[in-house]
C-alpha cells in the first residue's frame, strides 16, 4: 500500500471535472481566493486598529509625578 502514483491522482482529478464540471470548480477557486483575500484584509484592520489604541494613550498616563508633600497649618 504505497502512495498513489502521478496516474492514480490525474484519473481522481478527471472524475471530479466530470462531476462538477469547470465552471463549478472555477467559481469555488474564485470564492476561495476572495475569502482569503478578506480574511487577510481583516487581520490588517485589527493590527491598525491595535496601534491606533496604543497611539491614543495620554502620554501622562503611567509617569511618576515627583513633589513634596507639605503639612498644611491652620490659620487662626
Amino acid at each position: 500500500m504505497g502512495s498513489f502514483s502521478i496516474w492514480h491522482w490525474l484519473i481522481v482529478l478527471l472524475v471530479v471535472i466530470l462531476v462538477f464540471g469547470t465552471k463549478k470548480l472555477r467559481n469555488l477557486g474564485a470564492d476561495l481566493g476572495s475569502a482569503v483575500k478578506g480574511f487577510r484584509e481583516g487581520m490588517k484592520s485589527e493590527e491598525e486598529k491595535s496601534v491606533q489604541t496604543k497611539a491614543e494613550i495620554p502620554p501622562s498616563t503611567g509617569q511618576t509625578i515627583e513633589g513634596e508633600a507639605k503639612k498644611e497649618t491652620p490659620k487662626v
